[in-house]
């Protein structure tokens, strides 16, 4: 696997982390959730960086979002109760096919 790969692993742990921690902040009411959001974002962008010096941004971008948006519905769904429809599985479903599309299409 390749090290920018890794990056964008990381890059989408911490966005993950950005999107669960900003949700238990209750707007940046509560300390922790809030240094968590913080260091989430500031992490994301980072090793997002570091990914894109390698990948194309046409595809790392989109994988990164793609990677938050899952993680987001799948902790939503197990750590705050929110619903999880076939709708939304679906859809989940369609960001994959996209971004694979794009890695596809990049010939990277």
């Amino acid at each position: 696997m390749n090290v920018a790969w890794v990056y964008l692993l990381v890059a989408a742990v911490f966005e993950i982390m950005f999107a669960m921690s900003m949700k238990a902040s209750d707007g940046f009411t509560r300390f922790w959730p809030s240094i968590a959001t913080i260091l989430g974002v500031i992490g994301g962008i980072g090793f997002l960086t570091l990914a894109l010096r390698t990948l194309p941004v046409s595809v790392g971008y989109p994988a990164w979002v793609a990677a938050g948006v899952l993680g987001s519905v799948v902790l939503g769904h197990l750590v705050f109760g929110e619903s999880l429809s076939p709708l939304k599985l679906a859809s989940a479903a369609v960001i994959i096919l996209g971004v694979a599309g794009l890695k596809l299409a990049s010939n990277q």
